[in-house]
């Protein structure tokens, strides 16, 4: 098990100091909200990508995945009734992509509740045939066979109204069939829409290609009254060889104390069940 952190707790420090100080305090990577670079991924520039590559490289950090997609640009819809909008948001997906490739990222989080939502008038199953053609054309980008489309499912109260639980996601990925499309669990949301996260976990077995680790207060753990060696066993108990990255909301804390107290929670965690 591996351990990421989240970049946008960063703020608006310069990108070699989020890897500086995100291997001084001992993660193995840091996955990139595109927003914190530029409000359109095609407007990133080569010296960003540049930056990034270079200070995984100097701090042994990678940059392992992408989060937050569709933060920053506007008008586009996973799921909108009109074709060209789905269209022209299916495509920049697939940009998302070939700048993880880039950048040297392996996955992708596919979250933005507020970009996939069931729109009026437009009926579930509409909802998934669109979100999963675009899901399939993310994954099959040429050059990307290697490269993790992570599906997740979210809380109502993160405003989603269109895959809340693993049950759904493991159903959408087994009808997309493809390896490198699978499900990402998130502590926040899981603790609330899972009868039991623990279980979920196990269930989704070798479907699941990520984890977010967050306390429902929004902040990273230790931060907040979720015990997470329930979860730490169940990834354990699955052999779980992927990223857990801690994403949070409250951005008060401190970002390197913040982050650097949810660390230690979490292998205190691994610790005390392994």
């Amino acid at each position: 098990m591996k351990f990421a952190l989240c970049n946008e707790i960063f703020k608006e420090w310069e990108i070699e100091q989020q890897f500086e100080v995100a291997a001084e305090i001992g993660f193995d990577a840091l996955e990139i909200a595109p927003f914190t670079l530029n409000d359109w991924v095609q407007e990133i520039t080569d010296e960003q990508k540049e930056r990034i590559r270079r200070a995984a490289a100097d701090t042994d950090v990678a940059a392992a995945g992408l989060h937050w997609l569709l933060m920053g640009p506007t008008g586009l819809h996973i799921t909108d009734p009109d074709a060209e909008v789905r269209d022209k948001t299916t495509a920049y997906c697939q940009d998302l992509v070939r700048f993880g490739l880039e950048i040297g990222a392996t996955y992708q989080v596919v979250g933005s509740p507020a970009q996939r939502a069931r729109k009026e008038d437009v009926t579930y199953q509409q909802c998934w045939e669109w979100f999963k053609e675009a899901m399939v054309a993310c994954a099959t980008v040429p050059g990307a066979e290697g490269f993790n489309v992570c599906i997740e499912p979210l809380a109502p109260s993160t405003n989603n109204n269109f895959l809340f639980n693993h049950y759904e996601v493991m159903k959408l990925c087994r009808e997309i069939g493809l390896p490198n499309v699978g499900v990402i669990l998130d502590t926040y949301s899981g603790l609330q829409t899972e009868s039991d996260l623990p279980e979920a976990i196990r269930e989704t077995g070798d479907l699941l290609l990520h984890y977010h680790c967050n306390d429902l207060n929004g902040r990273a753990p230790g931060w907040g009254d979720v015990d997470f060696r329930p979860m730490m066993e169940a990834l354990l108990d699955i052999d779980y060889q992927g990223y857990c990255s801690i994403e949070v909301f409250d951005f008060d804390p401190e970002p390197a104390e913040h982050a650097r107290r949810g660390l230690a929670t979490l292998r205190q965690a691994v610790a005390d069940v392994s």
